[in-house]
């Protein structure tokens, strides 16, 4: 996890508006199968939404939870909808880290 300042987390919310979640949470809640799936989509993309179909009232908590299982950021949470970041291990696949920088 890294610390986010307010600039690089608006950068990541505008950069996280056009995309579509890629990973939801329904009835079972957070299952260490979704687990492994957001680790690998994160890993891939570095900026993901995961999208709270069921517990919405827990969404804070689960997402907590979600942030601390898969070592990623937790952007912001807009409705029922939660932004994950985490940065790409190899500095060539790194996709928002000059606009971080700028942020």
């Amino acid at each position: 996890m890294i610390e986010l300042t307010s600039k690089q987390r608006k950068f990541l919310e505008k950069s996280a508006q056009p995309m579509s979640p890629m990973v939801l949470i329904g009835g079972a809640g957070v299952t260490v199968e979704q687990i492994k799936q957001i680790q690998t989509v994160i890993k891939t993309h570095e900026l993901i939404k995961v999208k709270f179909n069921e517990f919405k009232d827990e969404k804070q908590e689960l997402a907590k939870e979600i942030e601390e299982q898969t070592a990623s950021t937790l952007v912001r949470i807009i409705g029922n909808v939660a932004v994950f970041y985490k940065e790409a291990e190899k500095p060539a696949d790194r996709k928002y880290a000059k606009g971080l920088l700028k942020a």
